[in-house]
């Protein structure tokens, strides 16, 4: 999510990638929250860390934390920052309350990413996050 906020925000001027540490399929409902805010990511897939290693990135960001200890330092990034958001694949019995858990996340994300490309698109002219 953090990837599709990242550069609906940032359009062409900022360069996005994400990575997980264990990446599989994209959840269904990671597709059905980002379709509500307008965002097609039913061709999206996950992809892994080893991907990038050694790219050099300005920013690379760890958005939980499992993914920061397993990842303390990413070779090729000038910059890091950690913002930790709760999975919400573990969260509820139901699937109403994951669906409710993974709005909540999302908006948080959209917030955050908001905020952040909005950062990094007055101090730098052509960012590069994953």
């Amino acid at each position: 999510m953090a990837e599709a906020f990242l550069q609906r925000a940032g359009g062409d001027r900022l360069a996005v990638s994400s990575a997980g540490t264990h990446p599989s399929t994209v959840s269904p409902l990671t597709i059905e929250v980002l379709t509500e805010r307008g965002i097609d990511w039913s061709t999206a897939r996950s992809k892994s860390l080893t991907e990038f290693w050694g790219q050099p990135f300005d920013l690379v960001v760890t958005v939980c934390d499992h993914a920061r200890e397993a990842c303390p330092v990413f070779p090729g990034a000038k910059r890091q920052l950690h913002h930790a958001f709760d999975d919400p694949i573990w969260a509820g019995e139901s699937e109403a309350d994951r669906l409710r858990e993974f709005r909540r996340v999302r908006d948080e994300i959209e917030a955050w990413a908001g905020d952040l490309a909005a950062e990094l698109l007055t101090t730098a002219p052509a960012a590069e996050a994953t």
